[in-house]
């Protein structure tokens, strides 16, 4: 094959994939990948071990055809030592040296990032970002994460935790995300933008007021989703939590201009997937609120990686291995 095969290892709360990659000048392209349900540590890793055995026998590879493994799991975590580090989704987890584990078991040089990181270098290496210098990445999805691309290479701060967005308090009280009220993950996430809707649909609710897309009364079934649909539709209630989320979105990205200048902010998940309605209000927003200079050279993309990005994520870590 031309390019460079390239192995990757997404480690989620609930499933985990083995993916093969074929990296070349023009991007990379998914060669295999096996999925499994994420269990205890030990039996966890030996799945890994065992899928990427299982990958390279069904392509006719060995070790020694793959230039690099990248491993991308929630934080917190060490990437410099590679280790995992109790990651609130993963229990047991505590202090496991994954790159270790695996550059020994395969003799393949391994690297480790956090997801929020892996995805940003997936979208400056091979989506929305690539050819950028200076670039933000927002996951946007159950919580919000971040990435910084900062002067062409990954920003991952003192010990691993720069780009940690999510926790900036944009207002005093509202949906709580990062364990505190008003953050930006509180108004800018699928778990925020819930809080928000039952907290609204509640009001209705006590004021003897229906809402057609929660017909049953329980509030317990709000999804971001479900609201998504419900504004696509026109329903005004639904549309106001969009806005309330849109609008705070904005704020927060004025943050970000002002502080880092990025040339590019690209935003996965919800935002991806409801960008119009979405955008209108958070451009007005940006507008207003952030330097005039700063915005003016700042681009907003949604990821052009969608719903594969985990899967570029981990291959991506391993492309910025240099071997």
């Amino acid at each position: 094959m031309n390019g460079r095969l390239l192995l990757g290892v997404d480690i989620g709360g609930t499933k985990c994939a083995v993916i093969l990659g074929l990296s070349h000048v023009g991007g990379i392209e998914i060669k295999d990948k096996v999925s499994f349900p994420t269990t205890g540590v030990d039996s966890t890793i030996a799945d890994i071990e065992t899928s990427i055995e299982d990958v390279l026998k069904r392509n006719m590879l060995n070790s020694r055809d793959v230039s690099a493994i990248g491993i991308s799991c929630g934080g917190p975590l060490d990437s410099t030592a590679g280790i995992v580090m109790s990651p609130p989704n993963l229990p047991g987890w505590d202090n496991i040296p994954i790159v270790r584990i695996l550059s020994e078991r395969f003799g393949i040089p391994a690297a480790l990032h956090n997801d929020a990181n892996a995805s940003a270098l997936a979208e400056w290496t091979f989506g929305a970002g690539k050819g950028t210098k200076n670039m933000v990445f927002l996951t946007f999805g159950t919580g919000l994460g971040a990435g910084l691309i900062i002067d062409g290479k990954l920003y991952t701060g003192t010990n691993d935790n720069a780009g940690e967005l999510g926790h900036i308090r944009l207002n005093q009280f509202g949906p709580v995300g990062y364990g505190k009220s008003g953050s930006f993950e509180g108004f800018c996430s699928g778990s925020g933008i819930r809080q928000l809707a039952q907290s609204l649909v509640k009001e209705r609710f006590q004021m003897g007021l229906k809402v057609p897309w929660c017909p049953d009364g329980s509030v317990d079934k709000i999804t971001a989703k479900s609201v998504a649909e419900a504004a696509m539709g026109g329903d005004p209630l639904a549309l106001e939590i969009y806005r309330v989320s849109s609008w705070h979105l904005g704020f927060g990205l004025s943050i970000i201009v002002d502080v880092l200048n990025p040339e590019l902010i690209v935003i996965g998940s919800i935002y991806s997937r409801n960008e119009s309605l979405m955008k209108p209000i958070m451009e007005e927003v940006l507008a207003k609120e952030a330097l005039p200079l700063a915005n003016k050279v700042c681009r907003v993309l949604p990821s052009a990686l969608g719903e594969s990005i985990g899967d570029y994520a981990a291959l991506s870590v391993a492309a910025n291995i240099k071997v």
